[in-house]
């Protein structure tokens, strides 16, 4: 910095020595003369001069020994600037023109006045104000003054020494304005400083606290203070600190904490700081939820709900509301509730501890599900030798059923969602304490379900045997082990269904009919239920003995004989017997020719139907008489000239015969009388030949035409004896 005047100051002495050797051509301006200098700021002087004829303008120049200011001006006065304060100056004055630069004039010595004091101020309380300052060079005392900046009420003025000054008793809240300077020794007033201070805010007062126990939050408001810029609301506990600022009279703390008490302060502050703090208003907050909550179910069907105690609670509602919307509640100063309880429910508990805040925050919402409910309709709908069905109604808070059945010695479980159960491979005839056990995943089995015992179904009894008598009746022999079991033996076939019953051990099954295929089984039943059917036994009854039988004379020596169907039988033995003998035949359809028949006497007649497993049905029938047999020695005598006698020889016994004498000019009968062995035909023509039969006649008056034919040849000769010519024999067609 010292190197830039002290090169200005080389420049201005050239322009100087130029400026003389133009002077020396031409007579320069007049040289001025200073009236007066002074000095009013401490870094410039004021400079006064007779005006000079024909300059322009003017040279100033202030110099104080290491220095040398100068400055041009139009015209007096001038001022030069840029000086230090309180610092002697030695001033000249060069007039300019257009011919140059005049001489400078007589020095002139001023001195500037002392600087102004640098002010710091503030406002220690609402009703003072402290001003501060440096020392100022060359200074020996201080004056301050302070008023309303608006311009209204009193000044205050005050003379120091020193270099700090309080004003007192001053409106709070309110801008001032401050203005100080320094003199000398001679009493010369320096610089003064001049700046705006208000003063700090008085505390608020009337503050009303409102709390908010939902939101855990509150609203405090206050009386407006004077100059106040905003206003800050400080919430302290013992372990935390909540503030919030406003430039309004109210102001909301949030986040306050449950079970805590607040000193409720609040601070108005503008540009001169802060008001202090007004009594503090305390703040009880509401009490926490109580915690350590402890649910039990001692004895079921009572809940016992137990938690800590809290601070700032006065006293406590225990709210239980069950799934199915049923709330009750408990109030108390102690730390535990009863309520009633109902299986199957779950139960949502919460606790809220209570004091002139309000209601404590939601704590944790305990819930406590007791045991499901046991069935209690248990229904055997199916009872079996080796299974039993149950069903049951569904039952509030189960999700699962546990069916066990314990006969003593095992044990069979069934686990289904359905309320149902199917216990299967169980003995038969056996009693079983069944319990159906309720379960839910929250709590487990209810264990106190009472049990029902239920009884198997009987064993199925084992056919032993099944035999026939006689009489066509068949008994059933059977095997089992049931306690006052009753059995029925049932025969069940395409002829129907036949049964009996018995307590013991066999019965009679009566009337079955002939012919027939059974499949007999045997079941045992008690009051818990019918055991399966045994294992069945094919039973099959004899033949049915045809309903009619037929026997007809074929020849003399060969009978047939016919019968309707015998139902189940598939083959057939016929007997014939007399005393001469005995005839048979064993044929699969329903008739049979016999041969070797004796004509003329009585036969007994048998048969035998025969099943397909060899099961036989002896049948009888009314005995049968042989036909009579056929005459012997057959011959015919002319009677007149038209009559014909027939005359045989009975061979045994006594029969009625019946003669047929066939010729082409007709068919001829005749019949003897009772005993006798000819007949006459009293009318016949003659010239023909005549096939002649003489046949025995059935007790059922059918005439047998298996006796032989003789062939006659009758002549017409003139006479009434004429000859009668055997031509021959014909066998009996």
């Amino acid at each position: 910095m010292a190197g830039g005047p002290k090169k200005c100051l080389s420049l201005l002495g050239f322009s100087l020595i130029c400026l003389k050797m133009v002077a020396s051509a031409k007579t320069g301006p007049e040289i001025p003369t200073i009236d007066q200098a002074y000095s009013k700021i401490s870094n410039s002087i004021t400079v006064e001069w007779a005006t000079v004829p024909g300059a322009t303008s003017y040279l100033l120049t202030a110099e104080d020994g290491d220095t040398i200011i100068e400055t041009i001006v139009a015209n007096s006065p001038g001022t030069v600037t840029g000086l230090k304060a309180a610092t002697l100056y030695q001033l000249t004055v060069r007039s300019i023109s257009a011919t140059g630069r005049s001489q400078a004039s007589p020095p002139k010595q001023a001195k500037t006045v002392l600087a102004a004091p640098i002010l710091e101020v503030s406002s220690p309380s609402p009703d003072s104000i402290l001003v501060q300052w440096e020392a100022v060079y060359m200074a020996i005392g201080f004056s301050v003054s302070i008023m309303r900046a608006n311009g209204l009420g009193r000044i205050w003025k005050k003379n120091t020494t020193d270099t700090t000054l309080t004003f007192t008793s001053l409106d709070a809240g309110t801008l001032y304005t401050i203005k100080a300077y320094a003199w000398n020794a001679n009493g010369t007033p320096g610089d003064d400083s001049t700046c705006n201070q208000r003063t700090s805010p008085r505390a608020p007062a009337n503050i009303q606290v409102s709390f908010d126990s939902g939101a855990l939050q509150a609203s405090v408001s206050w009386a407006p203070t004077e100059g106040a810029f905003n206003y800050t609301v400080m919430a302290l506990s013992g372990s935390s600190q909540l503030s919030c600022s406003t430039v309004f009279s109210s102001c909301v703390i949030s986040s306050l904490r449950c079970g805590t008490r607040y000193l409720i302060s609040v601070l108005a502050s503008n540009d001169a700081g802060s008001s202090g703090s007004a009594s503090a208003v305390t703040l009880k907050t509401v009490a926490c939820a109580p915690g350590r909550v402890t649910i039990q179910e001692d004895p079921a069907g009572h809940l016992s709900v137990s938690w800590s105690n809290v601070d700032l609670g006065d006293y406590y509602v225990a709210f239980v509301k069950s799934d199915d919307g049923l709330e009750v509640h408990c109030n108390t100063s102690l730390t535990q509730c009863n309520f009633l309880s109902e299986c199957g429910f779950t139960y949502f508990i919460s606790i809220f501890a209570y004091n002139k805040a309000g209601q404590s925050p939601l704590g944790d919402v305990f819930s406590y599900t007791t045991a499901p409910c046991c069935p209690s309709d248990i229904n055997p709908v199916l009872v079996s030798s080796d299974r039993v069905e149950i069903v049951w109604s569904p039952v509030r808070g189960a999700e699962l059923y546990e069916t066990k059945a314990v006969d003593g010695s095992s044990v069979l479980e069934c686990t289904d969602t359905a309320p149902a159960c199917t216990l299967s491979a169980l003995a038969c005839d056996t009693e079983y304490n069944i319990t159906v056990h309720s379960y839910s995943e929250v709590r487990g089995s209810n264990k106190s379900c009472t049990s029902q015992f239920i009884t198997t179904a009987p064993c199925s009894p084992e056919i032993k045997n099944v035999s026939k008598d006689a009489f066509s009746m068949v008994n059933v022999h059977w095997q089992s082990s049931n306690d006052g079991a009753t059995y029925t033996a049932t025969a069940q076939g395409e002829k129907g269904r036949y049964w009996c019953s018995s307590a013991g051990e066999s019965c009679t099954l009566r009337g079955l009919p002939c012919g027939a295929l059974f499949s007999v089984t045997a079941v045992a039943e008690t009051q818990a239920g019918r055991s399966p059917p045994s294992y069945s036994v094919p039973l099959e009854t004899v033949p049915c003995c045809p309903a009619g039988l037929t026997v007809t004379q074929v020849t003399q020596s060969v009978v047939n004989v016919s019968w309707t169907v015998g139902t189940g039988a598939q083959t057939y033995v016929t007997v014939l017997e007399s005393h001469t003998g005995q005839s048979k035949c064993h044929t699969h359809q329903n008739h049979c020719l016999l041969g070797c028949i004796t004509c003329g006497i009585n036969y007994t007649v048998a048969l035998k139907a025969i099943s397909a497993t060899g099961l036989t049905a002896d049948c009888t029938y009314q005995s049968y008489s042989s036909s009579a047999c056929c005459p012997l020695g057959v011959k015919l005598y002319r009677l007149g000239p038209n009559g014909i006698r027939i005359y045989w020889q009975i061979a045994r016994g006594s029969a009625n015969y019946t003669t047929d004498l066939y010729g082409s000019k007709g068919i001829f009968t005749c019949a003897p009388s009772a005993g006798l062995s000819f007949c006459d035909v009293a009318e016949i023509p003659c010239g023909d030949v005549y096939t002649v039969m003489v046949s025995p006649v059935a007790e059922t008056g059918l005439k047998l035409t298996f006796c032989p034919k003789k062939i006659y040849s009758v002549t017409c000769s003139g006479s009434t004896l004429g000859m009668v010519i055997y031509r021959g024999k014909r066998n009996a067609e």
